[in-house]
């Protein structure tokens, strides 16, 4: 069973269901491109059962992506930057967190923000509208262990190193590279959540945007995944994609949310999942081809 490293939490994480998701996966990927790439955590589980030869992170926020780049090319350097802030929050990790807050906000580095990440409530972050870290600290936790987080980090590092691409740019800038052989994944902010006083996300994204690129997409015969509306409860967050698009629309449960939880609610959360036109036929092709689709086999034991 393999334990896939998980360094930071981070808001709309898909690490709980990866496993189904990479069940979507053709059996040959050039490069995995994620444009909303987050905690990156589909990349990290295609790493670690090679189901891809190269990967290309991208996401807006350029403060994470600095994190990433940390995360690749320094890991040892950015595992001592965070044990030293662990042991520096003792006895006071409350007054400690907003002081490493501020100091994020005033000039971001890469350290403060795995740390803060650590210790925030469900990695349930939070931006100002003016684009500043401004979410609390959960009070009751002192954060990921410096040896455990030096494993994770490490961990994440030997699985993507020397083979990922990594940039913070417009989502469109990055999508519109991939060829007929490589794999889109995304996870863009969920709709009515991206655009409300206290965002969740770093940047918004508006839905016509959206589905027009996805439409340049169908036309250049990309394959994709998209999670992106779903249900918690009976509360469905966002419209669904448009017929017009000719995406296969399936539902993946997803277990009990973590913002239900934290309000004290036990909704179960169903993700919505789009497999493009392109990607249906080359999985409809590899079926074709054998006359038994060998079944991916998967394991996990997030840590």
């Amino acid at each position: 069973m393999l334990n896939i490293p998980h360094p930071f939490p981070y808001q709309g994480s898909k690490r709980g269901i990866a496993q189904y998701i990479l069940l979507h996966f053709p059996s040959s990927v050039r490069c995995l491109i994620e444009p909303f790439c987050g905690s990156g955590a589909v990349s990290i589980a295609a790493g670690a059962h090679r189901l891809t030869k190269q990967f290309w992170l991208n996401d807006l926020n350029q403060p994470l992506m600095e994190l990433w780049t940390e995360i690749l090319e320094r890991p040892n350097e950015l595992a001592g930057g965070y044990e030293k802030l662990w042991n520096e929050q003792h006895p006071n990790k409350k007054e400690f967190f907003f002081q490493i807050r501020d100091e994020f906000n005033a000039t971001p580095q890469p350290h403060h923000l795995l740390y803060l990440l650590a210790r925030i409530v469900k990695g349930s972050v939070r931006y100002s509208a003016e684009g500043k870290f401004n979410q609390s600290a959960d009070n009751r936790r002192w954060g990921m262990r410096p040896k455990t987080m030096r494993q994770q980090i490490l961990g994440v590092s030997t699985l993507l190193a020397g083979k990922t691409t990594l940039s913070a740019v417009d989502f469109r800038m990055v999508v519109v590279k991939a060829d007929k052989d490589d794999l889109v994944y995304m996870d863009p902010p969920y709709q009515g959540i991206s655009f409300t006083r206290d965002h969740r996300y770093y940047n918004g994204l508006a839905y016509d945007e959206f589905v027009d690129t996805l439409q340049i997409m169908n036309e250049k015969d990309v394959s994709y995944i998209i999670s992106y509306d779903g249900q918690t409860g009976g509360k469905t967050h966002g419209k669904l994609l448009p017929h017009r698009l000719s995406l296969k629309h399936l539902n993946i449960h997803a277990g009990r949310s973590s913002q239900a939880t934290l309000l004290g609610y036990n909704h179960e959360t169903v993700e919505s999942l789009y497999l493009s036109p392109a990607l249906v036929e080359r999985l409809n092709g590899e079926e074709r081809g054998l006359e038994k689709k060998p079944q991916i086999q998967l394991e996990f034991a997030c840590v």
